[in-house]
């Protein structure tokens, strides 16, 4: 009986508390989203709702796991200051209708940086839904949902293929960055167990790590490579007769850069002395010989320039003689002892260089060596001097070594002495003339006749039988006309006509695209000047 009287209280209570929160929250306010339709009916309210109370956000993530995890975790949009700490029906309110957009999210407008996770580089290019998908999700149930944008991981690899294969683990960004994946911008070799030093880091990456197919698929080898002696990489090209330990000689500069502070050369058969020095070593180290060779002769290594010229018993004579290491040029071979032989040098040829003598065609010659200025000079007269004026050649009947310039020739031997203003005209002035482009110098073409260097300014007024003659007029020391004398012509200047100025009765004309003074007057009556 008494537990009869038990349950009649607990039947009552519950339909007063029933009643009492029907009071309080009236009838429904209408149909829930499609999202929640499985939480309709009366016996389901307790699901969201506190009795009497609104509904509380512990509710809401008893349902929504996914969320809640994520809250707990201090990541993703609703960890972040904008959501934190707000009631989640002020952003997703129910009891609209079927069709209401509980979740009313824009992707054009959203800021992803409230996610936690800002875009950058290509990812701000990239649309929504080429990360939201559900490839890219690894929860089975966020899997099946449509259009959620819950799930993604903020690893590269759940979106992006691990090109490295598990090799080089999953934090990508120390290597790259979000611009582009090729080349691995943010990664530092001097981190790695192998520095880049010297050439090495000019080398491009795939000279080393090379691109292999593993697993059917393109993979570039970046662990495991061996890098403790040389030769993992690099072929010895001394074939192990200086062991494995290259540095001892070479230096990541450059191969062929030895490391002078390791080897001495001095310790050998043959010490390295001035040019030597400079010298590299794959100049003298050549296959077959390697670094077994013959040195006791110049000529072992250099070659004789001489052709044999300075062989004595078949032997050629030492090379010391004229040459030390400093240097092949200049030679040692002194002023002094080159005046003992057949040819001495004097004037400019001291400043000359050897070779401007001695090296022709290519080929060094001394012996039998001509000593005659047309041996080494051009004869750049050729038939423009009479031979009177260059016996057997000889130049130095009117140049002297001192300078090629300087004239020692009595121009007033030949038939047109040098007068006046002529005296001090250069040579070059008459004689170097430019013919079919090209300038030459000429002494038997050299016509007199003043027409020959000077311009003609009166265009031929005075020519005589095709020649003007002005001398007839002029002196050699200046160009006014001091010889003429008017009175000399057909019309004689007589009273007032000799105090009258010349361009008067001459004037400047233009005939031809020539302007000149008019001397040769046709008519000489007073009308042709004077107008009545």
């Amino acid at each position: 009986m008494r537990l009869n009287i038990f349950k009649s209280f607990t039947y009552f209570f519950s339909f007063i508390a029933l009643f009492s929160f029907r009071i309080s929250a009236q009838i429904s306010p209408g149909d829930l989203t499609n999202a929640h339709t499985n939480l309709e009916g009366i016996s389901n309210c307790t699901k969201c709702h506190e009795l009497g109370q609104q509904v509380n956000n512990s509710k809401c993530l008893d349902c929504h796991t996914e969320i809640k995890s994520r809250i707990n975790s201090g990541s993703g949009y609703h960890s972040s200051s904008e959501v934190k700490g707000k009631n989640c029906s002020g952003c997703h309110s129910e009891h609209h209708g079927r069709n209401f957009r509980i979740v009313n999210f824009n992707p054009n407008n959203f800021d992803h940086k409230k996610t936690g996770f800002s875009l950058t580089g290509k990812h701000s290019q990239a649309d929504c839904k080429e990360c939201h998908k559900s490839d890219f999700i690894s929860d089975n149930n966020l899997k099946k949902r449509k259009n959620t944008y819950l799930g993604l991981s903020e690893n590269c690899i759940p979106c992006h293929e691990d090109y490295h294969q598990k090799t080089l683990g999953v934090n990508c960004s120390s290597c790259h960055n979000t611009e582009t994946f090729k080349p691995a911008a943010k990664f530092d070799h001097s981190t790695a167990a192998f520095k880049l030093t010297g050439a090495h880091q000019k080398v491009e990456c795939i000279g080393c790590h090379k691109i292999e197919m593993k697993n059917g698929k393109e993979f570039q080898t970046f662990k495991g490579i061996p890098f403790q002696n040389c030769i993992s990489c690099h072929k010895d090209v001394h074939n192990g007769s200086f062991g494995q330990n290259c540095s001892s000689c070479h230096v990541t500069s450059s191969f062929k850069q030895i490391n002078s502070a390791a080897f001495d050369h001095s310790r050998t058969k043959f010490p390295l002395v001035g040019k030597h020095k400079l010298v590299s070593c794959n100049n003298c180290h050549r296959a077959p010989s390697g670094f077994k060779m013959k040195f006791d002769l110049c000529t072992d290594c250099h070659t004789d320039f001489h052709k044999a010229q300075f062989v004595v018993e078949n032997r050629t004579q030492t090379c010391s003689d004229c040459h030390n290491e400093n240097g092949f040029r200049p030679s040692t071979f002194t002023i002094e002892r080159h005046n003992k032989s057949k040819f001495q040098i004097t004037g400019a040829h001291l400043a000359t260089p050897c070779e401007s003598c001695h090296y022709q065609q290519n080929t060094w010659h001394f012996k039998g060596t001509g000593i005659d200025c047309v041996s080494c000079h051009e004869n750049i007269h050729i038939n423009e001097l009479k031979s009177e004026y260059l016996p057997e050649n000889k130049c130095s009947v009117c140049h002297r070594t001192e300078s090629w310039n300087t004239i020692s020739f009595d121009h007033n031997q030949t038939n047109f002495p040098l007068q006046g203003k002529h005296s001090s005209a250069g040579c070059g002035n008459c004689h170097r003339k430019e013919i079919d482009n090209t300038i030459k110098i000429i002494f038997k073409s050299v016509r007199k006749e003043c027409e020959s260097c000077h311009k003609d300014i009166h265009f031929g007024q005075f020519k005589v039988e095709g020649i003007s003659d002005c001398s007839r007029c002029h002196s050699f020391e200046n160009w006014k006309p001091e010889k003429f004398d008017h009175n000399k012509t057909k019309f004689n200047l007589e009273g007032a006509h000799k105090n009258i100025e010349c361009s008067k009765c001459h004037p400047q004309i233009e005939m031809s695209s020539n302007t000149f003074i008019k001397f040769k007057l046709e008519d000489f009556k007073c009308a042709a000047c004077h107008k009545k």
